[in-house]
């Protein structure tokens, strides 16, 4: 760093140091300044002399030291400033000695001073005065000269001193400011390690199950309890209950247990106890079950009396189960579907609490199928611009009723997405409204950017799942997670309905 206050003086604009050979010599070395012009009575003087003797005190080798030393060493810098004041004032002063002396000599004599005698006899006095008076004037001149010396003597031993202290402690002062610079360095670094870390700590912390384990378990296993009771209630149903004749369409009963858990957080905003949430776990238990009993009655011949008719009553038993991984687009605000996606996406980093659950290692890396396209498919813009985005979002879990990253996607929500975002306005529909939308094409006419619609694969009488055909018999679609699926499966096959081209 270039300090301001340094001596503005250069190697080459310093005066080189001479040997005074005379008087004369060394006058002419040193510039003399206006008002140290003497007459030819004077050059004996001893004035111009201490002037040359401030020169060799060093005022010349003060300013080559000081302009050679390390600028940026702000004591030695300021002893040589005070130096070099201190030897203006010198020459100041001499020169205010000479004008003394000369002011002397040209004041007018009073006729009190003027001697008696002869011209010859007063011309002796009066000279006699004269030698007298500056005589006087010299000895006050070099005494004032002379302790001015005495000051530029103190003040260049103090600089000599500061740059002989910086000159033994400058390895020490760049020690130590490559120190306080590494510390500067490391406290940045871990500035913003601190803040990559905080930021790292609130995204996992953001995906992670708040509350305790001992509650989450407890929640688990009470939501077990009743679908417990509820079977036992299903298999003991004829033993209490006095029908004539038993019908069944039963559901079966389960749930995952990331899924409850997930739900619950979002519902409550984070954490929760077990008896926060034993209210909340009953609705969602009568929401994901519907069990309904329905009687009828019909008149029959009584089996031990033929000849009698009796009232015959048949109970149809039948336990829907509405899935509780298909409640939350129902019963979640937005903000908490984004939550309960987010915690589903990551399993609340807690893969380890429900180690059977069939969602371990269904989401995460590896954890979809990848699909390289022939480039003549992508050579169209428009389903170029399709895959572009639709690949985004491969290994997103679906989310029923999902329609946005926020939220994650369902089938149809995931075409929507893509086809709103890659050139297409189809707004927000299902599987259905989408086939709807589309002209039928044959499979062997199928290419790539088409939909392929299916049916069957969950309890609806209408179009059931959507894709987007990328060609030889594969196709990118939100399963569970967003894939690339090859359509020749069995299963697939089974459930195939129709291909579709946009409009």
């Amino acid at each position: 760093m270039s300090n301001p206050y340094r001596l503005r003086f250069t190697e080459d604009e310093l005066p080189p140091k001479r040997k005074a050979k005379s008087t004369e010599a060394k006058t002419a070395s040193v510039p003399q300044p206006p008002t140290l012009r003497h007459s030819e009575d004077m050059r004996g003087h001893k004035a111009p002399k201490l002037i040359h003797a401030a020169d060799e005190m060093g005022l010349v080798e003060l300013h080559r030291s000081a302009s050679k030393e390390n600028e940026d060493d702000n004591v030695a810098v300021e002893a040589a400033q005070r130096g070099e004041e201190v030897a203006e004032r010198a020459l100041q002063t001499s020169g205010h000695a000479t004008r003394k002396l000369r002011e002397h000599r040209s004041q007018p004599r009073s006729t009190e001073e003027v001697p008696s005698g002869s011209k010859a006899q007063q011309k002796r006095a009066i000279k006699h005065q004269y030698a007298k008076d500056a005589a006087k004037a010299a000895r006050e001149g070099t005494e004032t000269v002379a302790q001015t010396g005495n000051v530029v003597e103190r003040t260049i031993e103090k600089l000599r001193k500061g740059i002989d202290h910086f000159r033994q402690n400058a390895k020490h002062t760049i020690v130590l400011l490559a120190i306080f610079l590494a510390l500067s360095m490391l406290m940045n670094i871990a500035s913003s390690c601190a803040l990559v870390f905080q930021g790292l700590s609130s995204a996992i912390g953001s995906t992670t199950y708040p509350s305790a384990d001992g509650d989450m378990l407890a929640a688990e296993a009470e939501y077990c309890a009743m679908e417990a009771r509820l079977q036992s209630d299903l298999d003991n149903y004829e033993r209490d209950h006095d029908y004539d004749e038993y019908e069944y369409d039963l559901d079966p009963i389960g749930h995952d247990p990331y899924v409850l858990i997930s739900t619950l957080t979002a519902l409550h905003g984070g954490e929760w106890t077990i008896s926060e949430v034993r209210g909340t776990l009953q609705w969602l238990f009568r929401l994901q079950y519907e069990l309904t009993e329905t009687e009828t009655t019909e008149q029959k011949p009584d089996p031990e009396n033929p000849d009698v008719d009796k009232d015959y009553v048949t109970v149809k038993v039948e336990l829907k189960n509405n899935k509780l991984s298909h409640l939350q687009y129902e019963i979640l605000t937005e903000a908490q579907l984004s939550m309960y996606s987010m915690y589903m996406a990551t399993l609340g980093n807690r893969p380890d609490l429900f180690p059977d659950s069939e969602y371990i290692g269904r989401y995460g890396e590896g954890s979809y199928i990848h699909y390289d396209i022939p480039p003549e498919a992508l050579a169209d813009e428009k389903f170029a611009a399709m895959v572009k985005e639709a690949e985004k979002y491969l290994g997103y879990p679906y989310v029923w009723g999902g329609s946005s990253p926020s939220t994650s996607f369902d089938c149809s929500g995931f075409v929507c997405w893509v086809l709103n975002h890659s050139g297409w306005s189809v707004g927000r529909t299902t599987a259905q409204g989408l086939c709807d939308y589309c002209t039928p094409v044959r499979a062997s006419d199928a290419r790539p950017g088409d939909l392929v619609f299916f049916v069957g694969t969950y309890d609806t009488p209408e179009v059931s799942h959507v894709g987007i055909y990328v060609g030889n018999n594969m196709m990118i679609h939100c399963g569970d997670p967003i894939t690339y699926s090859n359509l020749n499966s069995v299963y697939w096959q089974q459930h195939l309905y129709c291909y579709g081209r946009l409009p």
